[in-house]
């Protein structure tokens, strides 16, 4: 055991290199938060936003996603307990919205804000309309598939 203690650090360095779903994931996230949106990992915003977010469920974003307050606390908690502290959710994303912060930007520069808008995708906040394993926390660009609708040429743009 102690011959292996050199592996911590890159082992805290992997675990904090980037949002992936949590092991445990309280049902109620899965059941409230998925039934309309992806459920995110907790990892893409830092502990502020998350705690903005379920402090003002009345008003999630134009829906009531109002929850009993045992679940709220539950959900608080784990979500602080999960929340991104690595450098790319540092900054607090404007409206505490995961699809307008930077490193989404960035990450999404390349693509044609057309796409966004196909029915197959509705909006950028419904990554599972391209990120295969979005549902665990998974986004990496080897696991993308081109959603419904593109033109000729955002299929050639898909593909570059």
């Amino acid at each position: 055991m102690a011959g292996a203690l050199w592996l911590l650090p890159a082992l805290n360095a992997l675990a904090d290199s980037g949002p992936l779903m949590p092991r445990v994931v309280p049902q109620a996230y899965t059941q409230e938060c998925a039934a309309c949106h992806t459920a995110y990992p907790p990892g893409m915003l830092p502990a502020a936003s998350w705690k903005r977010l379920m402090s003002n469920l009345d008003k999630h974003y134009g829906t009531d996603a109002s929850l009993d307050m045992a679940t709220v606390e539950q959900l608080s908690g784990w979500l602080q307990a999960h929340a991104g502290t690595y450098k790319r959710v540092a900054e607090q994303p404007p409206e505490d919205r995961i699809t307008r912060s930077a490193w989404f930007i960035r990450k999404h520069r390349e693509i044609d804000p057309q796409v966004m808008t196909l029915p197959s995708v509705k909006s950028a906040a419904n990554c599972a309309a391209c990120h295969i394993g979005a549902d665990q926390g998974r986004f990496d660009d080897d696991s993308l598939r081109m959603p419904a609708g593109l033109t000729a040429r955002q299929q050639r743009a898909w593909k570059h």
